[in-house]
């Protein structure tokens, strides 16, 4: 850090991405990427029609992409904000509704973005432990007191909780943002967004990364009722109103034109999990019940940090955590079958190695 940072950022803990090594091709499972590229009709509307344009600054509304989201999920496009990744929204969102005396509510293992946010806007955060089976229980989110924030499913376990529990929370915290973060709700989990109807103070937030495979595109949504969403625009066009630049928002229109594509590349991806998560509890470990595109898994043979570094070595990115409670597990991407089929044969390889 330079002599000419701010004091108030000294003690800062920054987000850490997954790694991107360049050494060698990786079986990359550790950022939970689709492994299916966009849809045939992104590749042909990024045309060199639409790069000639690019001396021209985007919509900054995005309206065509928040009409097509509206109609996908029977919304308004007033109930729409766009943003460049979901990372956006919650950063602006923790600008926009915790002060003083609104904190923020999250639990204590979830998206390591959340407690940055906190840090970072000097947010007075609770860190919630999660029950001994790493599931959320929605009851210590009732009368939060402050903004809560729940990833669901969450990461890195993949467990969720029920629409009914998300009403309850809801319903308790009428003065408080309810943020539910569904950036992986496509494979297998039950959106909350037919409750932005009901209550005015939820925030559901997606992105597509995940399911629509455009991670390196930069592109999230919310819905939220017409008021929030009108405080999330304030932020935005008072930090970056041009956020999202012309070719994403033209492959996101494509994205949302050919829905039916993602959606069963998500399918694809379930059943996937599946086969491998069957597969790794007839090798021995523990792998929890996700809804999501990852599996979180341990194995008493191995530590997660063997596993992980083990991995690494033969070719397989996986994602380690080590920190307390979670420092047996590794986070593993669900790929391919052809993937997956490679991970399972490096993990046995290394069980065997630490048996010998």
């Amino acid at each position: 850090m330079s002599r000419f940072m701010s004091a108030r950022f000294a003690g800062l803990e920054a987000y850490t991405p997954g790694e991107q090594p360049q050494d060698m091709q990786y079986v990359k499972l550790n950022t939970n990427e689709s492994p299916y590229p966009p849809s045939p009709e992104v590749f042909a509307r990024l045309s060199r029609e639409e790069i000639e344009k690019l001396q021209l600054y985007p919509d900054p509304e995005g309206k065509i992409l928040r009409q097509k989201l509206a109609a996908l999920y029977g919304v308004g496009p007033e109930n729409i904000f766009l943003s460049n990744g979901s990372d956006d929204i919650l950063n602006f969102a923790f600008m926009a509704f915790c002060d003083e005396s609104h904190g923020a509510v999250f639990p204590e293992i979830s998206y390591g973005f959340y407690p940055v946010y906190a840090d970072l806007y000097g947010v007075k955060a609770k860190k919630i432990p999660l029950k001994e089976d790493f599931s959320i229980d929605h009851k210590d989110y009732c009368h939060a007191g402050g903004m809560v924030v729940i990833a669901n499913p969450n990461a890195p376990t993949g467990m969720e909780i029920s629409q009914a529990q998300i009403r309850e929370i809801l319903r308790t915290n009428p003065d408080n943002v309810v943020i539910i973060d569904e950036a992986y709700i496509d494979f297998g989990g039950t959106s909350c967004v037919e409750l932005v109807k009901e209550y005015e103070n939820l925030l559901v937030v997606q992105t597509f990364s995940k399911s629509r495979s455009m991670a390196g595109a930069r592109l999230g949504f919310a819905i939220a009722s017409a008021g929030l969403i009108e405080d999330l625009n304030k932020i935005k066009y008072s930090t970056n109103p041009y956020n999202i630049n012309r070719l994403t928002l033209a492959a996101g229109e494509a994205a949302v034109d050919s829905n039916e594509y993602y959606m069963e590349n998500c399918k694809k991806i379930a059943a996937t999990r599946e086969r491998t998560t069957a597969a790794l509890r007839e090798m021995g470990f523990t792998v929890l019940d996700s809804v999501a595109n990852f599996i979180f898994a341990k194995s008493d043979a191995i530590s997660g940090a063997a596993l992980y570094a083990g991995l690494k070595k033969k070719g397989v990115l996986v994602r380690y955590f080590g920190k307390k409670r979670i420092e047996d597990f590794v986070r593993i991407t669900i790929g391919t079958d052809e993937q997956m089929e490679i991970l399972l044969e490096k993990t046995k390889e290394l069980l065997k190695e630490g048996k010998a």
